[in-house]
């Protein structure tokens, strides 16, 4: 492992550890692109291969002792940690494949709410949706008993989920439109919308509660003036920029940024780890988690997950 300011950063043997989530007894999950789930060991840094979903897992949550996985490819997925079984809890919506399954919270009472970020890109296009604005990601629920429905439609590229402590709202990261928009579940406004924050200072990927009660944001990207730009801009040209050579086409900015909001929107803490030229090998976070006073990160775009302290 490696160490960098307050960074510890913990090697996983495959890229693209994207997400992260802390069991009941310390372990850290996380998923590759290879379609690994691995299990780390925080006080020795060491991995085992727990699973292998046969897709591309993003989100990671826990259901009771089982894992609850938003598999790009496949759909959600329930994993057994310790014998690897693989089960599909939902693959496709209204007789529609679900394209781009990307995260998830998990209610007390194992309903799920889950993300599909566009009808038209999966995830080895994602950067097709985010430019041409699509607006077609959803929030979707699955009661226990098996039964989805769509909660919100129209998102600008949904990613994050998270639930409030008394499970009062439900929240969702519109990565494109930087906001997390919210959904009142109980008291005098359920049923209405709103946004727990918007104006963020980036790009928001994976959101998740802490065990502190905060809700924890990802800044992937700082804003991107070009693409911002582009949200105004005709469809066909949205398109066309899609189309030039990946080397010319707008990226994410080298950046470590996660944010933690309180239940009116109030911004409680703003971790910014990574200055131009002198990040600590560790970049893009796209997964973070709160748990008892460490905040663990994970990337799309690293072989490894990292912690600090929470100030």
């Amino acid at each position: 492992m490696t160490h960098s300011r307050s960074l510890t950063v913990h090697p996983v043997p495959s890229m693209g550890a994207e997400d992260v989530v802390v069991g009941a007894d310390g372990t850290v999950f996380t998923g590759t692109e290879d379609g690994a789930v691995w299990a780390l060991d925080p006080a020795t840094g060491s991995t085992r291969r727990v699973a292998d979903t046969g897709g591309r897992p993003l989100g990671i949550e826990l259901l009771d002792d089982d894992l609850v996985v938003c598999d790009a490819v496949r759909g959600v997925l329930r994993v057994d940690p310790r014998t690897g079984a693989v089960e599909v809890l939902v693959a496709e919506v209204d007789g529609e494949p679900m394209r781009f399954c990307n995260n998830a919270a998990v209610a007390a009472d194992g309903t799920i709410w889950f993300s599909d970020s566009s009808r038209h890109f999966g995830v080895d296009r994602w950067k097709d949706d985010f430019v041409q604005d699509t607006r077609t990601g959803r929030l979707l629920r699955r009661d226990p008993d098996g039964t989805v429905a769509v909660v919100l439609d129209g998102l600008r590229f949904s990613n994050g989920v998270a639930l409030a402590a008394d499970e009062s709202y439900v929240a969702v990261a519109e990565c494109r439109g930087r906001a997390v928009v919210r959904l009142w579940l109980a008291g005098p406004r359920a049923g209405e919308r709103d946004h727990l924050v918007r104006d963020l200072p980036g790009y928001p990927d994976n959101i998740s509660r802490g065990s502190d009660g905060l809700i924890w944001v990802t800044l992937a990207s700082p804003t991107d003036p070009v693409v911002e730009g582009l949200g105004s801009a005709p469809l066909a040209l949205r398109r066309l920029v899609t189309r030039i050579p990946e080397a010319l086409q707008p990226r994410p900015k080298q950046t470590i940024r996660v944010q933690a909001y309180d239940d009116t929107g109030g911004l409680v803490h703003d971790l910014d780890l990574a200055q131009p030229g002198s990040g600590p090998g560790f970049h893009m976070v796209t997964g973070v988690r709160e748990h008892d006073g460490k905040v663990w990160l994970g990337s799309l775009h690293e072989p490894s997950v990292a912690v600090l302290d929470r100030p």
